[in-house]
């Protein structure tokens, strides 16, 4: 027990001594790659906050197209109505005016007076008869543009929802590829899940690195490799390694200094070693430091320390359906 107290004491000393050896050099590298990650987060952040504007905005577009769908189905069904009402009318003036020209025929032979009122009765049947001939016309032709404005609609909402189940399906058949390919991870700090079209595979520290260290440990670089193999041919994602630390301040003269600077040496650690195993496209890969201020268990403070691979589909057909 006593020497294991005195190996505590020393390592911190000994971790100071070895740090302090950092060239300058060295130094200045980890400060230009902390200012690029800081600059590439805060693009990613605005690319993101838009994929995510983007994505409400459908959202809201086709609830608001869903809805005029309903109306303008309630107006057609009033129309149709009103339609079939003017025909039995116009059928039953119809019937009328062959009623009346049978009385007309029956009593040409009587008065002159009782044939000049039947015959003012007959012209005003037809002009009655003409008038609801007019109206159902107008009735008809305006049941027409109904109907074509709904199938234009129909037309519409469904584009727009077979956009989002395909969003919807790829994001699925990503996340269950994904973790398929890191099932012998399970229990060890790994968790894989999708939400808001995305999808989380988040590591905690413990699986990759020692404490307070930026260097990964050979199982975490199992993970990394088997995660970077299934992702190097997927074309249609953008990919984000995002660095967490707890509460725990950390400050030293030597780097790293902080917590922003070990989130973000992390996730640049991960980021080059997903590159070095695999043929990704570094274009399609970036890094940023999150330091302690994303928790996402404030009792745990293990599963605060991690390393989050974002997974971020390709937008561009949602924004070509939101430009027309």
């Amino acid at each position: 027990m006593k020497t294991n107290r005195i190996l505590i004491l020393l390592l911190p000393l000994l971790a100071l001594y070895f740090t302090s050896c950092v060239p300058q050099r060295k130094y200045e590298e980890l400060e230009a790659k902390y200012k690029s990650c800081d600059q590439e987060l805060t693009k990613l952040r605005d690319s993101s906050r838009q994929a995510i504007d983007a994505y409400k905005e459908l959202s809201s577009q086709h609830e608001r197209l869903k809805k005029a769908t309903d109306a303008l189905g309630r107006d057609t069904s009033i129309l149709g109505a009103s339609y079939r009402q003017m025909k039995e009318q116009y059928d039953k003036i119809n019937k009328l005016n062959d009623e009346i020209m049978r009385k007309i025929e029956f009593l040409q032979k009587g008065s002159e007076a009782e044939a000049s009122k039947l015959s003012v009765q007959l012209e005003a049947t037809r002009l009655e008869l003409q008038r609801k001939e007019d109206a159902l016309k107008l009735f008809e032709r305006e049941l027409n543009v109904k109907k074509s404005e709904l199938e234009a609609k129909e037309k519409r909402i469904k584009e727009l929802e077979d956009i989002l189940a395909k969003q919807e399906a790829a994001s699925k058949a990503l996340r269950d590829k994904v973790a398929n390919a890191l099932k012998a991870f399970e229990g060890k700090g790994l968790t894989v899940v999708q939400k808001n079209g995305r999808v989380y595979v988040s590591m905690e520290a413990k699986l990759l690195f020692a404490s307070g260290s930026y260097k990964v440990d050979q199982e975490g670089k199992d993970a990394i490799v088997k995660l970077s193999k299934v992702l190097e041919d997927t074309k249609d994602i953008e990919i984000l390694v995002e660095g967490h630390t707890d509460t725990d301040k950390l400050n030293s003269p030597n780097v790293p200094r902080d917590n922003w600077e070990l989130s973000v040496l992390r996730a640049t650690s991960v980021v080059k070693m997903m590159l070095e195993s695999s043929r990704m496209d570094p274009k399609r890969i970036s890094a940023a430091g999150r330091s302690e201020f994303l928790p996402v268990d404030a009792a745990d403070k293990a599963k605060n320390r991690r390393i989050e691979i974002v997974l971020i589909p390709n937008l561009d057909e949602l924004y070509k359906a939101l430009d027309n």
